[in-house]
């Protein structure tokens, strides 16, 4: 398939296929296009795709996307007004190369499942955190933004904690993590209509939430659940060990830096 500089044809939603089970690692799907941005990347279009992008605080997937007669390696993953766009280089397609595949084509998808499994645990890990922090009487604080990448993952949040309970708190969250952790809970992901949603959620969501929409709801076991677009664990056991390695009060927000073990 010629390389388009931009899909040839306009392309609908990607459907997201771990939006419903985020523990599959493979999937069949169906090549809409193949295109070449300007810089050179290559991305591949899907029907549906298993792979998750970077956004909401969480790493793109990797992995590989294979047809008849080419193989794609799936470097980076990026979503835009809806469209999944899978980017990276077709093994063995030097330049000048026809390597690719054809629209229409079935095509399947593997999931790196280290790469999955970490990024999952540390995402958990995030949310978990929030379940902590109300737990150990930190009702002031409100879940603000994560970044769960394996370079440094924390979670802030709006309001602070004093100075003299800082330490305190870093101690009790970790003990709390670690308790939840080794007692377990299943996680449920699933999609709601909002009202439900809200309830699901403590009896609301935030502001940035259409009332219109169809909320996707991460719940840990009977603690209220959170809007969340991510892949977590299965249950929160597979965490495995949580530290709170920081926290930082700056400027009316606390800064909530953690790790968790291999």
């Amino acid at each position: 398939m010629a390389m388009e500089a931009a899909p040839a044809r306009p392309v609908g939603p990607t459907r997201l296929v771990y939006f419903d089970d985020m523990w599959a690692l493979r999937y069949d799907s169906t090549v809409l296009a193949v295109h070449q941005e300007e810089g050179g990347r290559v991305a591949v279009v899907l029907d549906a795709t298993v792979f998750h992008p970077q956004g909401g605080g969480q790493p793109a997937d990797t992995g590989a996307i294979s047809g008849a007669g080419a193989r794609f390696l799936v470097e980076d993953v990026r979503a835009k007004d809806g469209v999944v766009f899978h980017y990276g280089r077709f093994e063995g397609a030097g330049e000048g190369c026809s390597h690719g595949f054809k629209e229409g084509e079935s095509v399947s998808l593997e999931v790196d499942a280290a790469r999955r499994s970490l990024n999952s645990r540390l995402h958990s890990a995030g949310h978990l955190l929030d379940i902590c922090v109300h737990n150990v009487g930190l009702f002031q604080l409100e879940p603000g933004k994560g970044y769960h990448f394996p370079d440094g993952p924390f979670v802030e949040y709006k309001g602070v904690i004093p100075p003299d309970q800082i330490q305190d708190k870093k101690n009790e969250m970790e003990r709390e993590a670690n308790k939840l952790i080794s007692e377990g809970a299943k996680v449920l992901a699933s999609v709601f209509p909002y009202e439900e949603a809200a309830k699901l959620c403590g009896g609301s969501l935030p502001s940035y939430i259409s009332k219109d929409s169809n909320p996707r709801v991460i719940k840990f076991g009977e603690y209220p659940g959170g809007p969340c677009g991510g892949t977590h664990v299965a249950d929160v056991s597979a965490i495995n060990s949580l530290k709170v390695t920081n926290i930082r009060v700056k400027k009316g927000l606390t800064k909530v830096s953690y790790s968790i073990s291999p």
